[in-house]
């Protein structure tokens, strides 16, 4: 066959090969953009979800991991998109959790907390959030400064009679202060409590309304550094390793969320280790304390780092675990002021589960 012969069918065949590439290409055009828009479906819906999720926090500075998690990107890393909802108080939290509105809140486990429970609203306490291993006992026992250089306190047994500035009952600086009164022979009603919020402790020294306190950070060492107050004892020598506050879910978040409750764990896990990471010799003062310090200046009432460095900060269980015996105490406490109203049993509260499964995932804490 000669060259012009063939030069027809060739054509033919080259224009109906482009034909077939195109048609190809238009297939494989369709089932990509097919792809990418179920992607863009699929995502958008994740990111609907994610969104849902709110947790609550008092802007205090044990509220550092979930501050932190959320400015170092660590929920976005677990594929949430984590709402910061800033509460009055732990307690105020209490009905959006039982009625599943908030996913997660930190705050005490308190007999507040506890009557809540035994009402039947359904809570899971999940994780430490605050406590008191040795050297970092942020809650504090003073007395005024006067009234050691007058001679009217020189031992533990001289607090009675004294009117201590408390914050609220069924808190746990009252089980602190009880405990330290039970070491020398005196009971609780020993001495008179007035609660008010604790930044007006500092206050309250200075101006002689009241006699002693039991101060959470900042208020002792600014009360201290005034000139008003002595310190007597921290939490860590009284109760050491006392849980004093806790990550709570809402039984919804737990049960009907766990693949999501697990991811948030596992970003608040990375945060508390975040945070140890700035904790050295009872200060914040580690190598991340500049960025903890950051943080907390941005999220929490108290801008100036100066204070920062020079608090006490609480401690937090690199490994997110609650101290449920510490919490068995201070709920028998509670329970025998009349505080609880009804049957709390720990065990339906407590749920490691979540926090088992993230140290599992990220392994023990490492400093």
């Amino acid at each position: 066959m000669t060259a012009a012969r063939l030069e027809v069918p060739c054509r033919f065949v080259i224009v109906a090969s482009r034909v077939a590439v195109e048609r190809e290409q238009s297939r494989l055009s369709y089932r990509v953009f097919a792809s990418l828009a179920a992607c863009v479906l699929m995502a958008s819906t994740i990111t609907a979800a994610a969104q849902a999720i709110t947790v609550g926090a008092t802007s205090s500075t044990s509220d550092a991991p979930i501050y932190i998690a959320d400015k170092q990107g660590y929920f976005r890393d677990e594929g949430l998109e984590v709402k910061v909802v800033n509460f009055r108080s732990a307690a105020d939290m209490v009905a959006p959790l039982g009625a599943g509105q908030i996913e997660a809140g930190a705050g005490s486990a308190s007999a507040g907390l506890y009557n809540a429970v035994a009402r039947g609203i359904k809570i899971k306490i999940v994780a430490d959030k605050a406590s008191s291993p040795p050297g970092y006992g942020a809650t504090k026992i003073l007395v005024r400064k006067d009234h050691v250089e007058s001679g009217r306190y020189r031992e533990i047994k001289d607090l009675k009679g004294m009117k201590f500035a408390m914050n609220a009952p069924g808190v746990s600086n009252t089980s602190t202060l009880n405990t330290l009164l039970k070491s020398v022979g005196l009971k609780y009603f020993d001495v008179e409590t007035v609660d008010m919020p604790l930044p007006d402790h500092v206050a309250a020294l200075k101006n002689k309304s009241v006699d002693a306190s039991a101060s959470v950070e900042p208020a002792p060492t600014l009360a201290i550094k005034n000139g008003d107050a002595v310190l007597i004892k921290s939490d860590d020598e009284i109760l050491p390793n006392h849980q004093i506050a806790v990550l709570l879910y809402s039984e919804e978040f737990a049960l009907k969320r766990p693949q999501a409750a697990t991811h948030f764990m596992r970003a608040y896990l990375r945060a508390v280790r975040f945070y140890n990471g700035a904790l050295a010799n009872g200060r914040l003062d580690g190598a991340n304390a500049d960025a903890v310090i950051a943080i907390l200046s941005e999220a929490t009432p108290i801008k100036s780092r100066d204070i920062y460095k020079a608090i006490t900060p609480t401690g937090m269980n690199p490994d997110g675990r609650v101290n449920k015996s510490s919490l068995a105490y201070d709920l028998a406490f509670y329970m025998a002021q009349g505080l609880v109203k009804g049957a709390v049993n720990l065990d339906d509260v407590v749920d490691s589960s979540f926090v088992e499964a993230a140290v599992k995932e990220l392994g023990p804490y490492r400093r």
